[in-house]
């Protein structure tokens, strides 16, 4: 007896219409996660120019270029929650337009800063744009695609970042071999306009039917919480003493405030952050694998640029060539990395992943002044594979354990804790390699003559500021670079087993509470935690 198909086969949430032209409208949105990522690797590129002084940079401290990439990633993760609630209440093809012009503005304010300061302000202005960006594209995505092909997407969607990791170094190298330093945040304009038109003609606009209101108290006590716990641990790096009452004052107000948050949430009716999503497993071990992974990253990526940059002597352009491995291994497996999850499980998949990360991060302890560049292609290489064997699983678990209407809040939940580790990264381990680093130098910039106290404290804040000052002594200076060079080493080797063991320990956490089969989302009018219904049809 013949089986009808239709009647087989599950009955399709997203419009004809929609559903026919899924894999342009997600083209269109990868242009957005393009410009979000490619400005973050460009700027890594750019760092050392910016940290010299003028007129070929800014002469931006360690402190200062540390907040140049935190202002952007404190404003992105503090309002994200927000973004992600106004996204499902007004549209989220609204936002993500609106999210994108900001983002261009700010490009173009940060390329024509004088200051360091005015870029720290100007990168804030590109934060604030950015976090209207980010969950608007997960959650359209989410939105467009049915669910048996949701992991495909997501897989191409973080492939992307791997792309944009490889576009970026590139991209920065050649401008700034050509052009002044400004040229790394204009180049983003052309992409905005691309982008905007794009998305005007193609994506379609979606929204939860029942969303809920507006928590500014817990926006508020968010990003003033992330701001006072990272200025404290920058500022404790700056000083290399955490002892100091700025220091342990601010971190620990930011503690309480974050604390405070917490509770806030719990009690509130209409939560910026719903905690009640973290009684998931699957939700809850994948934000932490996420913002560890997030963690060890972004502090190792701080300060590559400065080995290959400043110890190595490579260029600009070279350097960013050197991260190719790194994205052609995230590219190629993050988008068939859904074919190994299939056979062995997420929680298989994503701890392998973790301790692989762990690896390469502790395999940074066999570079030198002289180690073969091939060393390090190999680490890079492993590390982008391992990471497309966490981000594309996790992201999904994330998202399949929501409901769809909430698509938006659950997108920001994971780019918040994806920037939040970032910062933090950044923050703790840029710390722990300032503090090292000082502690390696300071006796022989004590012994250099002709040095006021103030010159010595600025000079062993990084080896960039070393370097500036061996400069300006002339051939007396010249002491001072293969000092600089070793004291750098032996921080980077003291700063990435800070950031293998965070790694390992997001092993751990995605071993011991990740689902082994991944998240299941409560299906069309089932109960969800919360005591309501999922709506069928809703946010298509």
């Amino acid at each position: 007896m013949a089986t009808d198909p239709s009647a087989a086969a599950p009955p399709r949430r997203v419009p004809e219409a929609v559903h026919r032209r899924r894999w342009a409208i997600l083209a269109v949105l990868l242009f957005s996660l393009l410009i979000v990522v490619l400005d973050n690797s460009i700027l890594n590129v750019a760092m050392k120019t910016i940290a010299t002084p003028a007129p070929t940079g800014l002469g931006a401290t360690q402190s200062e270029l540390e907040w140049a990439i935190n202002s952007y990633t404190l404003v992105f993760a503090g309002i994200l929650f927000t973004a992600g609630v106004l996204g499902d209440r007004l549209g989220r093809k609204k936002v993500l337009l609106f999210g994108m012009a900001v983002f261009g503005v700010g490009s173009v304010l940060s390329a024509l800063s004088g200051s360091p300061h005015e870029l720290i302000a100007f990168r804030a202005v590109m934060g604030f744009g950015g976090a209207f960006v980010m969950p608007a594209t997960l959650a359209i995505i989410v939105n467009v695609f049915e669910r048996e092909e949701q992991p495909k997407a997501i897989g191409i969607w973080a492939g992307a970042v791997g792309l944009a990791v490889a576009i970026g170094p590139i991209t920065g190298g050649i401008l700034l071999d050509h052009f002044w330093w400004g040229s790394v945040f204009l180049v983003n304009v052309p992409i905005v306009i691309t982008a905007v038109i794009a998305m005007s003609l193609l994506v379609p606009d979606s929204k939860d039917p029942k969303p809920g209101r507006l928590d500014p108290l817990g926006v508020v006590l968010s990003i003033a919480g992330l701001v006072l716990l990272v200025y404290g641990i920058i500022k404790g790096g700056q000083l290399a003493d955490f002892t100091d009452p700025e220091v342990y004052g601010t971190a620990g107000g930011g503690l309480l405030i974050l604390a405070l948050f917490v509770l806030h949430e719990r009690r509130s009716t209409h939560p910026a952050l719903d905690v009640r999503w973290f009684r998931k497993p699957a939700f809850s071990a994948a934000v932490s694998s996420i913002a560890l992974v997030f963690f060890a990253l972004m502090g190792v990526t701080f300060f590559t640029v400065f080995y290959t940059q400043s110890v190595r002597g490579f260029t600009p352009l070279q350097s960013g060539l050197l991260m190719l491995p790194l994205a052609a291994a995230h590219m190629f497996f993050a988008v068939r990395v859904r074919r190994v999850v299939a056979k062995l499980g997420v929680r298989v998949v994503c701890t392998g992943g973790m301790v692989m990360v762990a690896a390469t991060m502790a395999g940074f302890l066999l570079l030198d002044r002289d180690t073969p560049v091939w060393v390090l292609e190999v680490l890079l290489f492993f590390q982008g594979a391992s990471m497309a064997h966490i981000m594309p699983p996790a992201t999904v678990s994330i998202m399949q354990s929501l409901p769809r209407d909430k698509a938006g809040s659950g997108s920001a939940v994971n780019n918040t804790f994806r920037q939040l580790g970032g910062a933090l990264g950044i923050a703790v381990l840029g710390s722990v390699l300032s503090t090292t680093y000082r502690d390696g130098i300071s006796a022989r910039l004590d012994a250099l003559p002709g040095l006021s106290e103030e010159a010595r404290h600025a000079a062993g804040e990084s080896i960039e500021a070393t370097l500036n000052a061996a400069a300006r002594l002339g051939p007396q200076g010249k002491e001072l670079i293969g000092p600089a060079d070793d004291a750098f080493i032996h921080a980077m080797h003291v700063t990435v087993l800070c950031a293998s063991s965070s790694a390992l320990l997001g092993a751990v956490v995605v071993a011991l509470f990740l689902p082994k089969r991944g998240a299941v989302r409560p299906a069309a009018g089932a109960a969800r935690p919360d005591g309501q219904k999922e709506q069928a049809g809703a946010g298509a």
